[in-house]
C-alpha cells in the first residue's frame, strides 16, 4: 500500500475524542453525555452546520452544533466573557464573531475524521443557524446515519447539544 492511499471508509469519531478535542482548544474542562436526541437545525434557535468533504468533494461528515453549544465554545475560545455567549443564546442570535470562532473550532474539527488509510476530509462550508441547507446536505442532518448525538458541558459557559454524521 502506498502513502495516501485510501482503504477504509471515514470513521465516526468517539464521544472521547469529541470531548478532548474541545477541551484541548478551549482550554477548559468538558463533560460530555452521550445518548441524546439529535441535534435539529429547523428547530428554535436552531444550529451552526459543519460540512465535510473529502478531496474530490465528496460529502463525507457533517456535525451539527445547537446555537448555544456554539456560542459557548465560540466564546470559550477566544477567551470572551460568558455572559457575552449567554446574552447571545437569550437574544436566540449568534454574533458574527461567535460564529467565525466556531467555524474555526469546525476546521480543527477536521482532525476528528482524519486517519490513516481512509479519505483525507477538510471543512467545506459552515451554515449560520437558520440558514437555508442545500437540499444535498439537508437530506443527510436528521438521517439514519452513523451517528453520534451528545450533550457538552463547557466549564463557566454552558450545555447544548452537537451531532456528528458520517454519511
Amino acid at each position: 500500500m502506498s502513502a495516501g492511499e485510501v482503504t477504509r471508509p471515514t470513521p465516526l469519531p468517539a464521544a472521547l475524542e469529541v470531548r478532548e478535542l474541545l477541551e484541548g482548544l478551549l482550554g477548559r474542562d468538558v463533560e460530555g453525555t452521550v445518548g441524546t436526541p439529535v441535534v435539529d437545525p429547523h428547530k428554535d434557535p436552531g444550529a451552526v452546520v459543519g460540512v465535510y468533504v473529502d478531496d474530490l468533494l465528496k460529502l463525507r461528515a457533517i456535525v451539527v452544533m445547537e446555537m448555544p453549544l456554539a456560542a459557548y465554545t465560540g466564546a470559550a475560545i477566544a477567551l470572551i466573557p460568558a455572559r457575552t455567549a449567554q446574552d447571545s443564546v437569550e437574544a436566540g442570535l449568534i454574533s458574527p464573531m461567535l460564529f467565525d470562532n466556531t467555524t474555526e473550532i469546525l476546521n480543527v474539527g477536521a482532525s476528528l475524521f482524519n486517519h490513516d488509510g481512509c479519505p483525507h476530509l477538510r471543512l467545506y462550508e459552515t451554515y449560520a443557524p437558520r440558514e437555508t441547507l442545500p437540499a444535498d446536505i439537508d437530506k443527510w442532518v436528521l438521517a439514519y446515519v452513523q451517528r453520534l448525538d451528545m450533550e457538552l458541558d463547557v466549564t463557566g459557559y454552558g450545555k447544548g447539544n452537537i451531532s456528528v454524521l458520517v454519511v
